[in-house]
């Protein structure tokens, strides 16, 4: 069995602490952030409430030329489709202004709906942890705190049984990226796999190959495969064989367990 790692990413007090910070950010990254500071507002005006970074650019983790930019921006009104695609052109621009990254995004919510009970739990909780506050008022100063627990392993990850279905759909359509496929797959089976032990455990972490230790150390016979998706999570490649496997053997294995310990996830719309 796989050694049990000592828990992390708690205040003493056993709420998640937040887990990226501006100070973390390398200095290479340093002028494409300030780019993204000063082109944000110039996009949405008076309606951008707040803007974030997260992934492993404020994890201080990233590495200039292969790592992305993840960003999120909160609008004080819904986001529309023609803001999306002003979003990802900026996010081409930026792509294309600096070569430190490669490639990247930026998500758009509204945020009143980061505020609603049951967002609370999701995207409130990835505005309060996981996100480091770039421009505007931090959101989560009006968010709850968060435990590792079962509620919030429901909330955050109970929806594999919507998500499979897609991921099947894309492996038989013969014009899908399979790389990207690979790599989105192998990234949500390890976070999903980490939060289905996470409140055993104890602790919080976004560091793949941690969260993969922590699984295995519950699920000894699964971690083979798990290894596995935090591979291709970090080295997507193009074989179909082996992303069968993992959509066809361990997502539907992962599906049932983590629905048979948390359940399924309470969406908004269906409250």
């Amino acid at each position: 069995m796989t050694p049990q790692p000592p828990p992390q990413g708690v205040r003493p007090d056993g709420t998640i602490a937040r887990e990226g910070s501006l100070e973390r950010i390398p200095s290479a990254f340093a002028p494409v952030i300030t780019a993204l500071r000063t082109r944000l507002p110039r996009l949405f005006g008076p309606r951008l409430h707040s803007a974030y970074l997260y992934g492993s650019i404020p994890r201080g983790t990233a590495t200039p030329t292969t790592s992305d930019l993840d960003a999120l921006a909160l609008l004080h009104t819904p986001p529309t489709a023609h803001d999306q695609a002003r979003a990802q052109e900026l996010m081409t621009q930026l792509d294309a202004d600096f070569t430190t990254i490669n490639g990247g995004g930026i998500l758009l919510e509204h945020t009143t709906s980061m505020l609603r009970p049951l967002s609370e739990q999701d995207g409130g909780f990835f505005v309060a942890c996981l996100c480091t506050p770039l421009l505007g008022p931090d959101l989560a100063e009006q968010l709850p705190t968060y435990r590792p627990d079962s509620l919030l392993a429901r909330q955050t990850n109970g929806d594999l049984h919507l998500v499979l279905p897609r991921w099947r759909h894309a492996l038989n359509r013969a014009d899908t990226d399979t790389t990207s496929l690979a790599r989105r797959v192998g990234r949500r089976l390890v976070r999903t796999g980490f939060t289905l032990v996470m409140p055993t455990w104890g602790g919080w972490t976004s560091d793949l190959d941690l969260a993969t230790d922590v699984f295995g150390h519950y699920h000894p016979q699964r971690h083979h495969q798990m290894r596995a998706a935090a591979h291709t999570a970090h080295h997507p490649g193009a074989d179909p064989a082996h992303l069968h496997e993992l959509v066809e053997d361990l997502a539907p294995w992962l599906e049932t367990t983590y629905t048979a310990t948390h359940g399924r996830k309470h969406r908004p719309d269906t409250s």
